[in-house]
């Protein structure tokens, strides 16, 4: 009896070693399966590069009020877990801490006086939340709220409510304090900052109007010292003069230099020769070229010359860096041409703010409103968006936007091939529209690249469903121009639109691929998302009213239709092999040239005439993307939400992400995408499976009791037996 206690006195001694080594490993070994389809409590790898490659120190202060009432103290329990799972993938720079704040008047105030403080003073005020206490509402306040301290930066998140996108909210504001410090002082090579003049342009300038051009390598190595002193002296700049044609050709074939050659020129002294512009920026076998030197005709004065200013070249500079080291956030938009507005103003047309995407876009991006008119398309941009035009844009215009795309712009183009114009009342009071055909001019280059908005709009069976007012029969009425674009007609192959299960659209039109230009090209064009099979387009006489539209009744009217694309690759400049576009002038809404140009008022110049070179037109563009929709509804506040949580939001902001090249962001903010409607299911797989649900189940139960109930039998009547042998 002693031995058998012993024994087991051992094995529970035994076990409970085990369990406390098991404990005593958990503390340094740490992990857990996360089961969740989208990995939603897993760190993306981008939230696990931003904290691994701290290079200061970055400390997060949690304020969260004790106790609070479900379903909030699960908020503070993910965040808990989330900030530790950061600082197990992070470095020694990352650091946070959480502070009990409970609000004025509350148990332990005086405790807590010290933290309360402390959240007011960083921007951190209790919210009113409502709580259920012995069978009572109340209401109280509570501090739910963090701040992201980064040197003398800090970022805060005043208010979380809940667990939804906490990551992507987290991560991205980390980034935004880290990114350019760290970026810069991680970099194992500096970025290479190359000024090409030939000295021999020096003698010609004058007579171009160029007099400021020699004084600008000075100005240009004084603004790159300048730009140097802040970017931690990651920038090495050398001013490379070339007066070999030989080498000259090369430079202007690869990387797009303007070359200017000029002939003999007796009254002015000059000898004909050639010269090289342009600055260079590389960094890990990536470059971008900025163009120094703008060459544009003028009606009756022909072409004339004109340096970047120095205001812009810096601009385009620090966009060139942040692009190459991977940081580059400012967000184009083009503000004229009648194109949508950011801002809500008095007056404006119902349903066509932008204020919501403005609001999400710029948590993210800056974006930079500009006016082709007045400065163009500044260089180093990273993507640019021109939201639904309603007038028409200039060769000259369209020139900037080809150009901009040769040196690398992406763009993202939301157009309407219809203008819509209002005439007067209609016989019973109602303001009447008509859509009329509209050309903006950047059909000419999308049909170039290979791609056109068709002039019609789509009409979908699977469509947005308005409740009507009691007064006319309630019940619902489909609204066939605003698709609902499901599941399956959305390319899930594509990671940042894998967990976008639906998204509506409005008023959209749809788009037609030309295969052989693409193929032409070497273009790849990727299918977004498309129509379902029941729709049909549009066109002729558009009317929107939805008592005077039907389905029609051939199958042969009804197919899918390609309704977003994105184009990738180098794409061929619509005005390579053509001379230069006009620049309007002589017009008062035309603004002067830029300071070191020329006096249009003189008459042409015939040694500028004479002047011939190559890089005043790129003709092939550096790898870059076209994402185009038919809609420039995709934007309004009517199809998206502030709060960014809708699939319409998740659509547009992980497009801008993968336009600037934010793929990592993109796919963290899908994973938290939590809209997963069912799929279509049809009338006759419905009526199956109601019949196998009310009588096959049954059925089922039926039989497998019957079997049960003949094996046992059978066995009862099998023992019976062997025990009557027996006896």
């Amino acid at each position: 009896m002693i031995r058998k206690n012993t024994s087991i006195y051992a094995k529970f001694i035994s076990y409970l070693i085990v369990i406390v080594l098991i404990n005593l490993v958990g503390l340094t070994v740490y992990f857990r399966f996360d089961l969740t389809g989208n990995k939603v409590y897993s760190l993306s790898p981008v939230s696990r590069q931003v904290v691994s490659t701290l290079s200061e120190p970055l400390t997060i202060y949690v304020f969260f009020t004790g106790d609070l009432p479900a379903p909030y103290n699960t908020v503070e329990r993910y965040l808990r877990d989330l900030l530790s799972e950061y600082s197990l993938h992070a470095n020694t720079f990352f650091n946070y801490r959480f502070f009990d704040v409970s609000a004025e008047g509350e148990a332990f105030a005086d405790r807590t006086r010290e933290n309360r403080r402390l959240a007011n003073n960083y921007g951190i005020a209790p919210v009113q939340i409502q709580a259920i206490e012995k069978d009572e509402v109340k209401f109280k306040n509570a501090y739910m709220g963090l701040v992201i301290i980064h040197g003398d930066m800090l970022e805060r998140i005043p208010t979380i409510t809940s667990t939804d996108a906490l990551e992507y909210k987290l991560t991205t504001a980390m980034q935004r304090l880290n990114n350019k410090i760290s970026a810069l002082l991680n970099l194992k090579e500096k970025v290479q900052m190359k000024l090409y003049l030939s000295s021999s342009l020096l003698q010609v300038s004058p007579h171009m109007g160029l007099d400021d051009m020699s004084r600008f390598p000075g100005e240009i190595e004084a603004l790159v010292e300048s730009l140097n002193s802040h970017m931690y002296r990651q920038i090495e700049y050398s001013h490379i003069d070339i007066d070999d044609e030989g080498e000259m050709q090369n430079l202007a074939t690869e990387y797009n230099l303007m070359l200017l050659s000029w002939p003999d020129h007796e009254e002015a002294g000059v000898s004909a020769g050639s010269g090289i512009i342009g600055m260079l920026i590389e960094h890990d076998d990536t470059s971008f070229m900025i163009p120094l030197l703008q060459a544009y005709r003028v009606p009756l004065f022909g072409t004339r010359y004109a340096l970047i200013g120095l205001e812009d070249l810096e601009n385009a500079i620090e966009e060139s860096v942040a692009s190459l080291i991977g940081i580059n956030e400012t967000l184009g938009f083009l503000a004229d041409h009648g194109t949508l507005s950011l801002y809500s103003a008095p007056g404006s047309q119902p349903g066509m703010s932008l204020s919501n995407f403005n609001a999400l876009a710029s948590q993210r991006y800056t974006i930079r409103e500009f006016d082709l008119s007045e400065r163009g398309i500044p260089e180093g941009l990273g993507s640019l968006i021109i939201a639904r035009p309603s007038e028409t844009f200039s060769d000259y215009d369209l020139f900037q936007i080809d150009q901009a795309l040769m040196r690398g712009t992406n763009l993202a183009l939301f157009l309407d091939p219809f203008k819509e114009l209002s005439q007067g009342p209609t016989p019973y009071g109602q303001q009447q529209t008509v859509y009329l055909p509209f050309d903006s001019g950047l059909e000419k280059l999308l049909e170039h690249y290979g791609i056109r908005v068709m002039k019609s709009y789509t009409m979908d069976e699977s469509s947005f469903r308005q409740r009507l007012p009691q007064q006319f029969g309630g019940g619902e009425q489909s609204l066939y121009f605003a698709p609902v674009i499901k599941s399956e007609t959305i390319n899930s192959d594509l990671g940042y639109l894998k967990n976008i299960r639906g998204l509506v659209t409005y008023k959209i039109s749809p788009l037609e691929l030309d295969k052989e230009r693409i193929r032409e090209n070497n273009l790849r064009a990727t299918r977004l998302f498309s129509s379902s099979q029941r729709s049909w387009e549009m066109k002729g006489n558009i009317n929107f009213n939805p008592m005077l539209q039907k389905v029609p009744t051939s199958d042969a009217e009804m197919q899918s239709f390609d309704l977003a694309y994105m184009i990738e690759g180098s794409f061929p400049s619509y005005f390579a092999g053509k001379p230069l576009p006009e620049k309007p002038s002589m017009d008062e809404s035309i603004p002067s040239p830029q300071e070191g140009a020329q006096d249009l008022s003189e008459e042409k110049d015939p040694f500028i005439e004479g002047i011939t070179g190559t890089g005043e037109i790129i003709p092939v563009s550096v790898p870059a993307k076209i994402f185009l929709v038919g809609s420039g509804q995709m934007l309004t506040d009517d199809l998206l939400d502030k709060e960014g949580q809708s699939p319409n939001s998740t659509f547009v902001m992980n497009i801008i992400d993968v336009l600037n090249d934010r793929m990592d962001i993109a796919l963290m903010r899908s994973k938290v995408q939590r809209f997963n409607p069912l799929d279509h299911t049809d009338a006759s797989v419905k009526a199956l499976t109601k019949g196998f649900n009310i009588i096959a189940l049954p059925l089922i139960v039926v039989v497998f009791g019957i079997l049960v109930w003949a094996r046992r039998y059978s066995r009862r009547k099998s023992l019976a037996k062997l025990f009557n042998q027996q006896r």
